[in-house]
C-alpha cells in the first residue's frame, strides 16, 4: 500500500433501509434497538470505496436495573433510597426546605427592617418624625400587636421562598452549566452572569407574593393574602402585584452575583478538607453575604417604597432622589442593622444546608453505585 494510503471508518444514515432480525437476534423482543439504520464504509487513500454492511445494534432493556439494589438492601442502606429520586428534583426540593428554614428564622428582623424602611412613607404628613429606630420598631410591634406580630406576613413570605429559593439555587446551577466556556470553565464573568440571571429568574416568577407580603406587613385591616389580593385587583388593578420590580430586579442582580460569586470563589480557595466542613460553608456564606448587602442594600430600600399603596415614586429615578431629599443618604440605609442581622444568618443557613445537600446527594449516588458492583460481582 502506498505510503500515503489512509483508512477511514464513517456512519452514515440510510432513510429507506428497514430493520431486520438474523440469526443471532431470536430474542429481539428482549432488546431495544439502537440504531437501526447505519451505513459502514472503508475507503483506501486511492479513492476506492468498500461497502460492508448495515447494521442494527441492540441492547438488552432490562439489563440496566438487573444489578439495582433490591428493597432489603435500601432499607439496609438508608442513604442509597436518595439516590433514587431524580437529581434535579432532589436539588429544586432542598433549596426550598433551605430557603423556608432560614425565612422563619430571621422572620421577626425582617418585619422590624420593613418597618424602619416604611415608616417615613406610612405616616406621610400626620408626624413629624418620619424615622423610627431599631429599638422603637421592636417596641411598637410588641405593644401594638404582641408576639405573634414579630411573624406577621412569615406565611406569605414562606409561600414565597419555598418556590423562589428553590428556583433560584437551581437556575443558579443551570446558568452556571450555560456560561461555561470551550474548556468546560466558568469564568469570574460568567460565575457574575450565571447568579444575575438566577436571581432575576427567582424574582420575577415570585415577584407577586412579595407584594402580597409587604401589605400584609404594614397595612392594617388586612388579615389574609387572598383578602389583599383581592382588594388590590379591585382597587389599583394587576399591576400594582409588580409594583417596583425594576428595583427588585436591578437590586437582587448584583446582590445574588456577588453573593454566590464570592460564595463558589472563597469555597474554592480553602483546603480541600475544609471546605467538606459545615463551619467553612457558614463562614463563606457570611463573608459573601456582608459584602452583598452592604452593596445593594440601598436598591432594597428603594423597592420597599414603591411597593407602598399611595407611593410618590414610579420609577428609580424619582425615588433615590426623593428618599435623599426627605431622609437625607442615611434614608436608604434604614432597616440596614436589622436586615443584616436578617440576612447573613439566612444567607448562611440556605447556602450551607443547600451545600449539605449537595454532597448527601452525591454520597447517595457512590452508595448506591457500590451496592449496584457488588450485586454484579455476586452474579458473575
Amino acid at each position: 500500500m502506498a505510503e500515503d494510503s489512509r483508512a477511514i471508518v464513517s456512519w452514515r444514515s440510510i432513510p429507506s433501509l428497514n430493520a431486520s432480525r438474523g440469526a443471532l437476534t431470536d430474542a429481539a423482543d428482549h432488546y431495544e434497538p439502537l440504531w437501526t439504520t447505519a451505513h459502514l464504509s472503508f475507503s483506501s487513500g486511492g479513492g476506492t470505496r468498500f461497502n460492508f454492511a448495515c447494521i442494527s445494534v441492540a441492547e438488552r432493556g432490562e439489563q440496566r436495573n438487573e444489578f439495582s439494589p433490591t428493597s432489603a438492601q435500601l432499607l439496609k442502606h438508608p442513604l442509597a433510597i436518595l439516590a433514587c429520586v431524580p437529581k434535579d428534583v432532589a436539588l429544586f426540593a432542598a433549596g426550598a426546605v433551605a430557603g423556608a428554614a432560614a425565612k422563619s428564622v430571621t422572620a421577626p428582623l425582617d418585619r422590624i427592617k420593613i418597618l424602619m424602611q416604611t415608616h417615613g412613607v406610612r405616616v406621610g404628613q400626620q408626624s413629624a418624625k418620619k424615622a423610627i429606630s431599631f429599638v422603637e420598631a421592636i417596641t411598637m410591634i410588641g405593644k401594638e400587636e404582641g408576639i405573634k406580630g414579630y411573624w406577621k406576613g412569615n406565611l406569605p413570605q414562606v409561600i414565597r421562598i419555598l418556590p423562589y429559593s428553590a428556583v433560584q439555587l437551581f437556575a443558579y446551577e443551570a446558568y452556571k452549566k450555560l456560561f461555561r466556556g470551550k474548556d468546560s470553565e466558568l469564568s469570574l464573568l460568567g460565575r457574575l452572569a450565571a447568579g444575575a440571571c438566577a436571581g432575576m429568574t427567582s424574582t420575577f416568577v415570585t415577584y407577586p407574593l412579595d407584594v402580597l407580603r409587604l401589605r400584609l406587613a404594614v397595612e392594617p385591616g388586612y388579615r389574609t393574602m387572598s383578602e389583599i389580593a383581592l382588594n388590590m385587583l379591585k382597587e389599583e388593578g394587576v399591576a400594582s402585584f409588580y409594583y417596583g420590580l425594576g428595583p427588585s430586579l436591578i437590586g437582587i442582580a448584583p446582590y445574588i452575583a456577588v453573593n454566590f460569586c464570592i460564595f463558589d470563589l472563597v469555597k474554592k480557595s480553602l483546603p480541600e478538607d475544609f471546605q467538606k466542613k459545615a463551619e467553612a460553608s457558614l463562614l463563606t456564606g457570611l463573608v459573601s453575604a456582608s459584602l452583598a448587602t452592604l452593596t445593594c442594600y440601598p436598591l432594597d430600600t428603594v423597592r420597599r417604597q414603591m411597593q407602598m399603596k399611595g407611593t410618590p415614586y414610579k420609577t428609580v429615578l424619582d425615588a433615590i432622589p426623593g428618599i435623599v431629599e426627605r431622609d437625607g443618604l442615611v434614608g436608604l440605609y434604614r432597616g440596614f442593622l436589622p436586615n443584616a442581622l436578617k440576612t447573613l444568618p439566612n444567607s448562611s443557613i440556605r447556602l450551607t444546608t443547600y451545600d449539605m445537600v449537595k454532597r448527601l446527594i452525591s454520597t447517595s449516588q457512590k452508595e448506591f453505585q457500590r451496592i449496584v458492583e457488588e450485586n454484579r460481582s455476586k452474579h458473575h
